[in-house]
């Protein structure tokens, strides 16, 4: 597919971003060589690799959740700036009418 002014710039409508000339320009050629590679990669052979293949082995370690009880309440909110009891108290962030 190539891309040209027109397509970059009914693109940019449906975005609702307002491209000066020297923008469009740019994006025009540079989505022009993002398609390009594009062709190129989709014309390559994989047939035989796995979709999902990785250069290097993923394996997930999963463990079991359990509670640890590393930090005593002290420790954990000693330095804070603002607290109420055992707990941060930090600033309210939604307003409430």
């Amino acid at each position: 597919m190539k891309i040209n002014k027109e397509v970059v710039e009914y693109v940019a409508h449906l975005a609702r971003l307002e491209l000066e000339a020297d923008e469009t320009e740019l994006y025009t050629q540079q989505l022009d060589r993002i398609l390009a590679y594009m062709d190129k990669l989709n014309s390559l052979d994989t047939t035989g690799i796995e979709p999902t293949s990785h250069a290097i082995p993923l394996i997930n370690v999963f463990r079991q959740d359990e509670v640890n009880h590393n930090f005593q309440v002290e420790e954990s909110v000693g330095n804070a700036p603002e607290r109420k009891d055992a707990f941060f108290k930090v600033p309210p962030i939604i307003e409430v009418e």
